[in-house]
């Protein structure tokens, strides 16, 4: 078994420049105090906080029945590009959604990119685009027409986020409709009322020679004045090989400069696939920590302001077996880790063309030191009674709802593992639940939204409350803000309200119809 050390390969910045330049760049770290559990109280982030638990305490009256068709129900809808998997997320009246250009917003931004675009929250009017072009081997690092994995993490009039480049990006949530260029950067080629402004850019290929499988897609977290992020670093185009062992598999930045704080590589030339999880935070027991799953199917906890390893845990079984394709035992991690009551929950899953196969559902006691697989494992669900999952859990009142890659909803029990019901979508589950005003949401690839009531069941089983077609496929998590529920399908956004009303020929049309042009 490796050791702390040997698994660890911080790099943290400037150490010799911290002796020399003393306080100059203590700034750059953040104090945390031991209770601050959410030391940004008004960041929004990817799993509403940086506990990553997919709740929502505060909304009421949020609609349980819609019809795309009719319009029953539909505020305003907005067309998107053809594939989308980030977001939607709302912070101070806009809506941001990571996607691809085939929605072709702007006709002189053609051919295949990355897209931010961000929508007025009432209307629905399209606000503005960041586009990013694709890298040259795209395969291997920026698979085509995925566009935008992350979903942004958004302070103040800062939004921060991981584009298909392997960049880690701030930009100015006005975009350029202000008439201001933000920031240190000043070298965008787009400066239209309808593109983004950049207020800082750091290239991890280029820095820190991170080398993304088929696409990086962290989804940042904030904590203090430090940003971190999953750089996608994985395997060559054979799978077989790890080119850059020593690649970062997280890094920590400064949010306000951009400058690299701190990198891990954890774990090396271990990496099974690809770096997809995101990282979460909390303040448990007093010690803060930064919980993240790498790709060799461990899970770290990091000192945040300095990358130390304070505790790791071994997801899978150690008889488990990594096979090319899937068809091993072993999985990597997808699933952001969720913490509640001052433990950690999370699944395992793979790359979903890897196909479905018995997976694992742990709670882990966060609150040792080393290897902590034995110690801290709680309970878990294993084997025929949970699949491989992509999926984060939601979890309220000590009832955590959990979703596998093959369709099936589960009700467990947060303290025991207890289950109450389990729920067959029928259809594979990409995206996560999301909890709010007593109901369950969840989209799956068929496109159907199914809601739940909230709780243990009736009987053994979950009660339905409805299930409506989106049109096209769900692969995000649905969000709620002031009464309204937000779904993007893979190519368009509705903003869903009770007793809204969209006829069929309100529906907001693309731009520009069709795909980018290859020109």
């Amino acid at each position: 078994m490796m050791t702390t050390t040997s698994l660890s390969h911080v790099r943290t910045v400037a150490i010799g420049a911290v002796l020399l330049l003393g306080l100059a760049l203590l700034g750059a770290i953040p104090t945390l105090a031991a209770d601050a559990d959410n030391p940004n109280p008004g960041a929004v982030m990817f799993g509403d906080g940086p506990k990553r638990n997919m709740i929502n305490l505060t909304e009421k009256g949020l609609p349980t029945e819609w019809d795309v068709r009719s319009g029953k129900n539909i505020k305003w809808r907005q067309q998107l590009g053809s594939q989308t998997y980030a977001g939607p997320i709302i912070h101070e009246g806009k809506v941001f959604v990571g996607t691809n250009n085939e929605g072709l917003r702007n006709p002189k931004l053609t051919k295949d990119r990355g897209n931010i675009m961000a929508f007025d929250e009432k209307t629905g009017e399209f606000l503005w685009q960041i586009t990013h072009t694709k890298l040259p081997e795209s395969k291997l690092h920026d698979w085509p027409l995925q566009g935008i994995c992350s979903t942004p993490a958004i302070e103040g009039d800062r939004l921060y986020y991981v584009s298909n480049r392997a960049e880690v990006v701030a930009i100015d949530t006005e975009g350029f409709r202000d008439g201001e260029n933000d920031g240190p950067y000043k070298d965008e080629e787009h400066t239209s009322e309808i593109d983004g402004d950049i207020v800082w850019i750091y290239d991890l290929m280029a820095e820190l020679d991170a080398f993304p499988h088929n696409l990086a897609a962290g989804s940042p977290l904030l904590v203090g004045d430090l940003i971190y992020a999953s750089t996608g670093t994985g395997v060559d185009e054979a799978h077989i090989n790890v080119p850059v062992p020593y690649a970062p598999s997280l890094v920590a930045m400064n949010k306000n400069s951009g400058e690299l704080v701190w990198d891990d590589a954890t774990p090396d030339e271990n990496v099974l696939h690809g770096t997809w999880s995101n990282p979460s935070f909390a303040v448990i027991n007093g010690r803060p920590q930064v919980i993240f799953p790498a790709g060799d199917g461990w899970i770290y906890s990091f000192e945040p302001e300095t990358g130390e390893i304070l505790w790791r845990f071994d997801a899978n079984p150690k008889d488990s077996v990594w096979r090319l394709g899937g068809a091993g035992t072993r999985n990597n991690i997808i699933s952001m880790p969720v913490i509640y009551d001052n433990k950690v929950y999370i699944g395992v899953g793979q790359d979903p063309e890897h196909g479905e196969a018995p997976g694992h559902f742990y709670a882990i006691d966060p609150t040792g030191s080393g290897d902590i697989t034995e110690s801290g494992k709680i309970w878990q669900r294993s084997g025929e009674d949970f699949n491989r999952t992509i999926s984060s859990a939601s979890i309220k009142d000590d009832i955590i709802y959990i979703a596998d890659l093959s369709g099936f909803l589960y009700a467990l029990n947060a303290q025991s593992g207890e289950h109450y019901w389990t729920y067959d979508v029928f259809a594979a589950v990409w995206g996560s639940t999301f909890v709010a005003d007593g109901k369950v949401y969840l989209g799956d690839e068929d496109g159907d939204i199914v809601v739940l009531k909230e709780g243990k069941g009736e009987n053994g089983e979950a009660v339905d409350i409805a299930e409506m077609n989106m049109g096209a496929a769900v692969y995000t998590t649905p969000v709620a803000h002031d009464g309204t529920l937000f779904i993007a399908s893979r190519s368009e956004l509705f903003a869903i309200e009770e007793g809204a009303s969209l006829k069929p020929a309100e529906k907001a049309p693309a731009e520009s119809e069709g795909a980018a042009s290859d020109e």
